[in-house]
This record gives C-alpha cells, structure tokens and sequence, in this order.
C-alpha cells in the first residue's frame, strides 16, 4: 500500500514507518494521521515483519500539529472526529502485537512527543528535544499520555512536563526513563536498526507475549486516559481561542 505522507518498507523483518514531510518537520496533518494509523495496521498484520522501526524523515521526528493546516471546528461531530482519528493512531501502535522501535532525532512535539512515548523502546539523537506545549495552548495532551508518562517518569515530574511545557534534550530524557538510549545523531537510524533487528531476531511468540502481558496491565487505565483526553481536546478544540493561540505558536 502507498501512504502520502508516510514511507512503509520492510526488510530483514523489519517494517519501517517513516513520516514523510520533512518539509514541515513531518507536522501532523490529518492525512500524516491517516497514513500512520494505516501503516501500522498494516505492519502488526505483514507476516514478513517481526518488529516495527518508527522514524521521521529529514531534520525532525514530528514537530507536532500543523499550525497552517489547522482550523476552527464549526462543530463537536468534526472535532470529535479528528481526535479519535490521533487516538487510534496511538491504538494501532500500543496494542499492536509487534514491537515498536522509536528513532527520535531534532524535534518531537505535542502529539510526536506522544508518538515516541508510544513506542516499546526508543533510541533518540543527541540533539533531539521534545516538549508538550498543549496546556500553554488551550488543549489536552492525547496519545494515552496522561496514563503513560506518569508511570514512566512518576506522577510529579509529569505535571511538571504536561503543565509547564519545560523543553528537554534527549539526555534528560534519557535520566528519567523515556530515551532507551541516546546516541550521537549521525548513529541513530544504525542503532536503531540494530536494535530492530536484535528484537527481530527474538522468538515472535514471546516478544508479542510480552508486549500484550506488558500493556495489558495498564490497558484499561489507558483506555481510559484516552477517552478522557478526547472529552477535553474536543472541547479545547471547540474554543476559538485554541485556534488564536496555535497560530501564534
């Protein structure tokens, strides 16, 4: 299947997703949410892929929404509609079957920074910084992260991340749990492929045992975050002040 906005191949039982807008820094329209959405259905379904790479093509992972492509929703059924489309996104990739290996280099924004957190373990370039400005925007987190991060970084530094909109670099990241590892940026799609492959080369049955055991546990508080997440973007969404803010961003 060809995607507009996002590369799929696999090799050696690896599929790659690679967001393709390097124009705008692989910005989320809604075609690039489609595309994601569909790649990985696709991939967790191709009996030639063990493991999912997840990357970002040219100088940013994802520098989170298009600002020039965004607009005022006239009504609750549109933005309700486009919310659940990035909620399903995260879907096919959390409970997915196969592993998921994030490559975050330069930016990863909002709904980017979801994106990588959503991954099993991700490898992130040196240079790379990540923040979530949704707050300072009128708007809500989505991508389960109101679940996810506080179990990865502890509930206080998450309020201090979703509140205050602080930027960190990928060491920072990487000390508090969200970076599996940091390289410098000129090994990361190599380290991230190695570590692919190593995963690729694990028995299917286990790997995809472990990560269904591993997400179940929280499953339904993910579940949950997610539907709560959607309430409160819709309705962000719905305020003309979101729209003002987001093009001053």
């Amino acid at each position: 299947m060809n995607y507009q906005t996002v590369e799929y191949e696999v090799r050696a039982g690896v599929a790659s997703v690679c967001l393709n807008r390097p124009e705008c820094l692989n910005a989320m329209n809604r075609q690039l949410v489609d595309d994601v959405a569909n790649a990985f259905r696709q991939a967790n379904r191709d009996p030639q892929a063990g493991v999912i790479l997840f990357c970002g093509a040219g100088r940013a992972f994802c520098a989170g929404d298009d600002r020039r492509a965004h607009q005022h929703f006239a009504d609750e059924a549109s933005a309700r509609e486009f919310v659940d489309a990035i909620q399903q996104a995260t879907r096919e990739i959390l409970f997915g079957e196969k592993l998921v290996v994030g490559a975050v280099q330069g930016w990863a924004v909002g709904g980017g920074f979801e994106w990588a957190l959503n991954c099993d373990l991700s490898v992130w370039g040196r240079g790379a910084r990540a923040f979530f400005p949704e707050v300072s925007l009128n708007l809500l987190v989505t991508g389960g992260v109101t679940s996810l991060l506080p179990a990865i970084v502890g509930l206080g530094k998450a309020r201090e991340m979703l509140l205050l909109g602080e930027r960190y670099d990928a060491q920072q990241l990487h000390d508090i749990g969200i970076a599996w590892r940091v390289v410098d940026d000129d090994r990361l799609m190599d380290e991230a492929r190695a570590l692919a492959a190593r995963l690729a080369d694990l028995p299917r049955s286990s790997t995809r045992a472990m990560k269904r055991v591993l997400n179940q546990v929280g499953a339904q508080s993910i579940e949950t975050a997610l539907q709560l997440e959607t309430e409160a973007t819709v309705a962000g969404f719905l305020d003309p002040e979101t729209t003002r803010l987001l093009q001053d961003f």
